[in-house]
């Protein structure tokens, strides 16, 4: 984040969103983490408390969460995704990235709601990679593009967060 421009705030998993709010951020970028996604529900309704009021950005444990708290469900991969050569594809652009994965759950496509876009797709076995709200300045993804397991593939997400997060698009 910081190499990408960003003045970073670290806090723990179960802040507030109104302690979040507080804080007066530019945006809210939710990091990768251990663990099954759906029993975070805490975690989910402070970060639904967030939407619409920051722009937000997730990742792995992130993209999760924040899928929970738009309306959407996780579930139990049979064999996670691990190592660094997943490819991924954007569906709005047809361009595929080679990723860094190491998660155990993914999103059910099937309970995303109307007003989240699927973006990115795993080729290998076409699970959701990647959502963004068709309205509201939140998107996230599945896979790890901090681990730059490519040459640099996926990089460009946070140049993605930062025009939003300077559009202000809420």
């Amino acid at each position: 984040m910081r190499e990408n421009g960003f003045r970073v705030t670290v806090v723990p998993a179960h802040t507030t969103a109104e302690e979040v709010l507080g804080m007066k951020p530019d945006g809210v970028f939710l990091s990768n983490g251990p663990g099954d996604p759906a029993t975070l529900t805490d975690i989910h309704r402070e970060v639904a408390a967030l939407i619409g009021k920051v722009p937000m950005f997730g990742i792995c444990l992130g993209h999760q969460i924040i899928s929970h708290a738009l309306g959407a469900k996780t579930f139990k991969l049979k064999f996670g995704h691990r190592g660094a050569n997943h490819p991924v594809k954007d569906l709005r652009t047809g361009k595929i990235s080679i990723t860094s994965q190491n998660h155990g759950f993914a999103v059910d496509p099937d309970t995303v709601p109307d007003d989240v876009e699927i973006t990115l797709m795993n080729l290998n076995d076409n699970t959701v990679e990647g959502i963004a709200h068709k309205t509201l300045p939140i998107f996230s993804v599945q896979y790890h593009p901090e681990a730059a397991p490519g040459p640099r593939d996926p990089q460009y997400l946070f140049q993605d967060f930062k025009q939003m997060i300077a559009s202000r698009g809420l």
